[in-house]
């Protein structure tokens, strides 16, 4: 048997299988062939060519949507783990030779994790990556991301459809304030929160409209120092995500009678191109454990 026969019978085209994952993410082969840089017309010959391999469809395909069949479940998770295996075998072996820039932006929040110490590693490793580190909003973020002004972005948002986006650790968010707040079940809920648009904030007033539970706006900073100052000093409690809860806080319990916010994710996105700087830096992050050195599992909010 040729080397060419024990290709196409037993082995999976990377290229293929990079084109199936992208339309499966999309639910769209229009969407999919933006996001790889080539035509539509190619994708779909990668998927025909997937499904031929295996001999059994991937994919259901109507004129207004794309969904995936049983088997094309089972072969998103392989093809996840096969080129996530490629990429990391690629990487070892260029490692040595990734040089660049990589415009990096962070949520605020993020950084009182062990980010900065993941970020000094990657700069021992890679000392010819020229790296740019953004700070700010996550709604600033995913503006500048979009202007291209970003290479790569680190942030939260609310748990949602697939858009291609790595999911670094899926969290919740949870009621912080002050040790010992004077809060009771009944009392109006002063809330410390960013600015809008703000994830957490979104979190909070819409949980407390939610149970028709009274509340004010007592603070608002475009920092995350200033809510915690706020905090500290008794004004209020601010939506958190549970394993980054600032240093000194404490998530209210359910003496409060607060409600629950719900989950919330932390993710990696790319920006208009992919690099290898940029690949680099996410698989540093994505092997790191990111949580804070104080941090303790919350037992209540």
């Amino acid at each position: 048997m040729t080397v060419s026969a024990i290709y196409d019978d037993r082995m999976l085209d990377p290229v293929q299988l990079r084109s199936f994952a992208a339309v499966a993410r999309a639910r769209s082969f229009t969407r999919a062939a933006a996001t790889l840089g080539v035509g539509q017309s190619t994708v779909s010959q990668h998927v025909r060519r997937l499904e031929a391999t295996v001999g059994r469809p991937l994919l259901d395909r109507d004129t207004h949507s794309v969904s995936l069949t049983v088997d094309g479940e089972a072969m998103l998770e392989f093809a996840a783990t096969i080129l996530d295996a490629g990429d990391r075998a690629m990487a070892h072996f260029r490692a040595s030779r990734v040089h660049g820039r990589v415009r990096f932006g962070v949520s605020e929040d993020l950084v009182l994790t062990r980010l900065p110490a993941v970020l000094a590693d990657f700069r021992r490793r890679h000392p010819e990556v020229d790296l740019e580190l953004t700070v700010g909003l996550a709604g600033g973020l995913e503006h500048r991301l979009d202007a291209g002004e970003l290479d790569l972005m680190f942030a939260k948002r609310l748990p949602g459809p697939d858009d291609g986006r790595l999911v670094v650790r899926r969290d919740r968010f949870v009621w912080v304030g002050a040790p010992g707040l004077p809060l009771g079940p009944g009392d109006p809920v002063p809330v410390v929160a960013y600015p809008p648009p703000s994830l957490s904030r979104t979190a909070a007033v819409g949980a407390l409209e939610a149970v028709g539970r009274p509340w004010r706006m007592a603070c608002t900073s475009g920092s995350l120092s200033g809510l915690r100052a706020a905090a500290l000093a008794g004004l209020g409690v601010l939506a958190h995500a549970a394993t980054l809860v600032p240093d000194g806080l404490e998530v209210v319990g359910d003496r409060a009678g607060l409600p629950e916010l719900g989950p919330v994710e932390l993710v990696l996105a790319h920006g208009r191109r992919r690099s290898d700087p940029a690949e680099a830096l996410v698989r540093s992050i994505r092997t790191a454990d990111l949580r804070p050195e104080s941090w303790t599992p919350p037992n209540g909010g």
